[in-house]
């Protein structure tokens, strides 16, 4: 059952790595990144059609020198699409950069597009803030910096800061669209790339587990991938190791290789339920994306390596004497004592060992006249 589990888990992340592969490369194409931090910016600085402080921030040098295009607001006022395209506008704004750009449109901003007499601009400080504040045509902002410059407290360096936090906040709501959208888009990609490849996850462990030989391959190819630190499994190698595993995929036996089980008659389960529900398995688990089931596999093999030694040893015989399953070993029973009686003793007189006292010994004392021990 672990050989089974660490192929699936397995082809789920090849799968999860081709598909990661082709969404980064429609994201380079069409800069998502980039229209939905502009959509971002323009909902955060209350700013819908993007021709007042939001053109003023992308047009600001700060900002501008982060992409080489005009700026072009976008058409979109609710959450962009999932094919969003984000032009040659920047995929990432640091908070330091908003936060500078935000404070010198705040204390020298003339109404104008463009800034001109930078000689006499005045210099960026808590009262040119407080005072060319109302220029800012956007009550909303201007609640926020108003906000910002008086919960300082005199401290210019804790305004940058606030603006900095109020522009991560925004950006967290931002990072949300980001993530969603992308993990519809690696849906529909799984979806495809299973129906073109038919990648059944039901028809694939219902192989593995009738087929020893194929689970023995993946499980080598698995460790080999598990054993990878660095995780670089990219577009090329996943493809090919995917095509390397022999399981059955692909459409080689025409519209008989959408059966969970070709040796069953056509049902409604074998030939349209059970094909349906494989490939919508693989869709979904390739969402989840390929580092997570990188450490699923990591932490398999780890349960995998501890059960392995206890197969191949078995279990260890008793080291108890008493174990039936043990030689017995038989001890030879020794007749009871038997205490002795004046016939039993013979002396023999003819020749008789002397000792200290010279005395021969006719008598014997019992044990019961023996003097106590001390």
């Amino acid at each position: 059952m672990l050989e089974i589990a660490i192929g699936i888990i397995f082809v789920f992340l090849l799968v999860s790595t081709i598909c990661t592969a082709v969404r980064e490369g429609i994201e380079a194409r069409l800069k998502t990144r980039a229209a939905y931090l502009e959509q971002g910016i323009r909902q955060l600085l209350n700013d819908g059609a993007g021709t007042g402080i939001a053109k003023k921030l992308y047009t600001h040098p700060l900002i501008y020198g982060l992409f080489n295009s005009d700026y072009k607001p976008g058409t979109q006022t609710g959450t962009p699409d999932l094919l969003a395209k984000g032009g040659n506008l920047p995929s990432y704004i640091p908070s330091k950069n908003f936060a500078a750009a935000l404070m010198d449109i705040l204390a020298r901003d003339t109404g104008a597009d463009s800034y001109t007499d930078t000689a006499g601009a005045p210099v960026v400080s808590l009262d040119s803030m407080r005072q060319n504040i109302s220029k800012i045509e956007n009550p909303a902002v201007q609640r926020i910096l108003l906000t910002a410059i008086d919960s300082a407290q005199g401290d210019i360096n804790r305004v940058q800061f606030n603006i900095e936090n109020w522009y991560n906040s925004g950006m967290d709501r931002v990072s949300g669209w980001y993530k969603r959208s992308t993990q519809w888009i690696i849906f529909w990609i799984a979806l495809a790339m299973a129906v073109l490849l038919n990648i059944n996850t039901i028809t694939i462990t219902n192989y593995l587990s009738q087929n020893e030989t194929a689970r023995k391959l993946v499980v080598e190819q698995a460790t080999a991938a598990s054993k990878d630190t660095t995780h670089t499994i990219n577009y090329s190698k996943a493809k090919a190791e995917l095509d390397g595993l022999k399981l059955p995929i692909g459409w080689d036996k025409g519209f008989a290789s959408i059966e969970i089980d070709p040796g069953k008659a056509p049902d409604l389960w074998n030939t349209f339920l059970g094909p349906l529900l494989g490939l919508l398995i693989t869709a979904l688990a390739a969402t989840l994306g390929a580092p997570f089931w990188f450490d699923i596999l990591n932490k398999v093999m780890v349960i995998r390596s501890t059960v392995k030694p206890h197969e191949k040893s078995g279990e260890e015989a008793s080291q108890d004497a008493r174990d039936p399953q043990q030689p017995q070993i038989v001890y030879a029973q020794l007749p009871p004592a038997r205490q002795l009686t004046g016939a039993d003793i013979h002396i023999n007189t003819d020749h008789v060992e002397p000792d200290s006292c010279d005395v021969i010994a006719t008598e014997l004392t019992t044990d019961e006249d023996l003097p106590e021990s001390k």
